[in-house]
């Protein structure tokens, strides 16, 4: 048996915390795009992936600068790095979260975990496509005037701040389910009997 604020089923939204930040960070990761495949007068529509569209738009504008300008080919690999730094912050929520599974749970620390995968998934695919845009462009434009790739490292500083938002807002939402655990809603809620999970009692 369980209550209506610990019941069976709260495990199942903390894990689905789990994998909304991993869904967020994998569709960061994964950008799906039309290719058009002509052959003689067939023309295919066909579904390409561009894995991590962060580093992938970045990576276009580094090859194209290469060519141009080989001396600064590693002077312009900031956009790559600042977009695999995201998913760090992916990791670490998702893995605090994970570490907190347990049943029974209580539907309040599960929900607010849920909220937590959220925020720093969805906090990280804007800045993922912010510097994947950034990043390409201004790679480009620093290959013709050298002097804008100081302003393409601020405003790739400003892309990346989102992700850092979402990740604070996701840690403190962490540690507020933590105190919104089973041992404090249960001894509130269920000093009148005791909670039956998997046939053997539960004690709060």
């Amino acid at each position: 048996m369980s209550s209506d604020n610990c019941p069976v089923y709260a495990p199942f939204f903390s894990a689905m915390v789990y994998l909304g930040a991993t869904s967020a960070i994998v569709f960061s990761c994964n950008y799906w795009r039309k290719v058009n495949l002509s052959s003689d007068s067939n023309e295919v529509n066909a579904e390409s992936s561009v894995c991590s569209y962060g580093t992938a738009k970045s990576g276009v504008g580094v090859a194209a600068l290469s060519i141009l300008r080989p001396d600064q080919m590693m002077k312009s690999v900031v956009p790559v790095v600042m977009a695999g730094i995201i998913a760090i912050y992916g990791l670490v929520v998702a893995v605090l979260i994970v570490f907190d599974l347990d049943a029974p749970m209580a539907l309040a620390q599960a929900f607010t975990q849920l909220g937590a995968g959220l925020s720093v998934g969805l906090a990280g695919l804007s800045a993922g496509f912010a510097i994947g845009i950034v990043g390409d462009a201004g790679i480009r434009g620093t290959a013709q005037q050298p002097r804008l790739y100081v302003g393409m490292i601020l405003v790739l500083i400003f892309a990346e701040v989102l992700a850092l938002y979402g990740l604070i807002v996701a840690l403190v939402m962490n540690s507020k389910a933590q105190s919104l655990g089973l041992d404090v809603v249960c001894r509130a809620i269920l000093l009148r009997g005791a909670l039956w999970v998997n046939g053997r009692r539960w004690q709060c």
